[in-house]
Parts: C-alpha cells; structure tokens; sequence
C-alpha cells in the first residue's frame, strides 16, 4: 500500500487544493480506519470554503457525507470489524459525556461537527473515524454503497427537521427548500402520517422531482406563486401545522414563519451565512414554538433499516457522479445546479 494518498485540502476563503497526504493512523484505541467508497459534497463544504465557518480549521481535509469499507480498528472498537462496509456519521460523538448522554449527540463536549472541518474528512482516499463505535453504521448486504450514502447527514438532517417539527398524523407540513435535505425532509415527514406536505423552493425542476416521486402533495414555485396565500388555500385558512425550514435563503426564515399556522412549529435545520431577525413583534400573537438543529446522528441505524425496508429512497436525489480526480469540478457542478444537480458523488481517485 502507498503511503500517500490524495485529498481536497482547505487552506482558508475560496481556497481548496487536491494535495498528497500521509495515510491517517489509528491515534486512539476507539478509532477506526476506513477506505472511503464513495463520498459527496455537501452545501457545508461550501460554507466553510466560503468562509462562513469560523471554527473550520485550515489545513483540513475536507468533507463528511460518506460510505467506505473498514481497514482497520482500534483495540476498543467493538461494533465494526475491518472488512466490513460501513455508512459514517457527520457528527463526532464520546457517548459519555452529559450531553450525549441526554442524547443531544450534536453537542458533544468531546466532537460534535469534526470531520471535515477540525480533523481531516472524507474527500480523499482514507480518512480516521474517531469513536467509531458511534460514528459507523454497518450496511446490511442487500443495500449498496449508494443507497446509504446520504444517511449520515442530509437525510439524518432530514429526518430531525421532521422530528422537531412534531408533526402528527393529519398535519399539513411545509418544507421550505427542495434541495437535499429538504427532499429528505419531505420523506421524513411522510413517516409521521400528515395529510399533506407542500415543497417551497425556486427551481421548477426540484419541485417536479418533489411530485413526481410522490415528497409532496403540492409544490409551490417562491420565484412564482404567492406562497403564503396557497398555503393558506391548501390548509383551510389556516396555515401549516408544521413547518420545515431547510433552504437557508435571505428570506426563506420569515417565509417559515409567516405560512405557519397560530400555535404551529417551525423547526430551522438550515444553515445561514447571514444573521436573521425575529421580528417579534409581527409573530406576537401567533404563539408559535420555534426548534432548531442541524443533524442529530443517533438515527442513522434506524434510517438505514427504513431504507431496507423500501419506505426511504435517496438514490434520487443523487444526480451527479465524479471521481476524486476531478472533485473541484464537481464543487462547481453542484454549487451551481448545473444539469439541474442535486447531489454529486465522488467516487475513488481514477488511476
């Protein structure tokens, strides 16, 4: 085995370059080594390129979403085995401390968002899973590499959005953004029984995808439609029950708020590059509860099972496949929504 490898490195603002680098070494005895697969880029890649994550640490390898095949293993790594296909958490996580242990995984005092942003991550060849009995997930055998690619983050992300939401069976859900985790969402939602979900975004061609494999009951054009009069014509007069918040537009917060129904949830798992108002006194008498978050990783075994099972499809979502050779043009690819992108996988360096 060589002892280098190649990897997307960021060096500061709009700064990324495809270096060589040392192959990672087991540091801690709950560390796994995993031979990535196939990864992908995901919109927090671009925050940090763009310099929109201050805690993101030059020098890093960079990237999170991924799915590999473990090589080796710490002396207290239980759950995995090398040899065995694997799908990783974004999220970094002891299971010790007291967050983690009130499951507030996100917010753990020894991880949190690591990989990919304060330890090196995945778009290169190897990459190092710290805790790796929490950060790993087996892949069953009649699942492949892709199927489970967006597990870790984008549909975990997906998934909590439907969760902090409370949606109960026959709620109407709105899901502000119809990119990845917002189509991730609209399948999340499903599994808590509303009536309806209703798509919100700006690209027709991600709203057709939202109808046409069945996300949502109604998708609304924001560049078009008066989005918060069809609510309210689809909900009754009323208003959404529950409201999903994944977009992270300029307006797309105020959105959420004002299609909301009085007494409704408006769950935020969108990541702003700039602040936002609450305009309090305007939602004053609408007694809304607000719930934020970004992507809680104690779902993942269960995701994976729901994929199994045929209730979860995010192959769809992946549009676009490259090969680490060529990730910086896939950056573009995906930045742009060029060829109505959604999701660029990468695959192993082209020898």
């Amino acid at each position: 085995m060589a002892e280098t490898m190649h990897a997307l490195v960021y060096h500061g603002t709009n700064d990324l370059r495809l270096e060589e680098r040392p192959l990672p070494q087991i540091r801690d005895p709950r560390d796994a080594i995993v031979k990535v697969e196939l990864s992908s880029i995901c919109a927090s890649d671009l925050h940090i390129r763009n310099g929109a994550v201050p805690r993101a640490l030059p020098g890093t390898v960079l990237g999170h979403e991924f799915v590999g095949e473990v090589v080796a293993t710490g002396s207290e790594v239980r759950k995995v085995r090398p040899g065995q296909r694997v799908a990783a958490n974004v999220e970094t996580f002891c299971g010790t401390c007291w967050f983690c242990r009130q499951g507030y995984v996100n917010n753990c005092r020894h991880g949190g968002w690591e990989l990919g942003c304060r330890i090196d991550g995945c778009q290169t060849e190897y990459v190092r899973v710290p805790f790796a009995d929490n950060g790993l997930d087996p892949i069953p055998d009649s699942l492949s590499y892709q199927d489970v690619l967006l597990v870790g983050d984008v549909l975990a992300s997906g998934y909590f959005g439907a969760e902090l939401a409370a949606i109960r069976p026959g709620d109407s859900v709105a899901v502000l953004g119809a990119g990845p985790v917002g189509l991730c969402a609209m399948q999340c939602a499903r599994l808590f029984g509303p009536a309806q979900v209703i798509a919100v975004d700006i690209l027709p061609s991600r709203l057709h995808l939202a109808r046409e494999r069945g996300y949502a009951d109604l998708a609304l054009d924001a560049a078009a439609d008066d989005v918060e009069a069809r609510i309210l014509d689809a909900t009754g007069g009323l208003g959404a029950d529950a409201v999903i918040e994944c977009a992270g537009g300029h307006d797309t917060f105020q959105t959420a708020w004002k299609v909301a129904r009085p007494n409704a949830t408006v769950a935020v798992v969108a990541m702003y590059e700039e602040a936002q108002s609450l305009p309090l006194h305007l939602m004053y008498g609408k007694n809304l509860t607000f719930r934020t978050g970004g992507v809680d990783a104690t779902h993942s075994a269960e995701l994976i099972r729901l994929i199994e099972r045929g209730r979860i499809d995010t192959n769809p979502l992946i549009t676009h496949s490259l090969p680490l050779n060529k990730i910086l043009e896939g950056y573009r690819i995906f930045e742009q929504r060029q060829d109505d992108c959604i999701k660029c996988a990468i695959t192993p360096w082209k020898r």
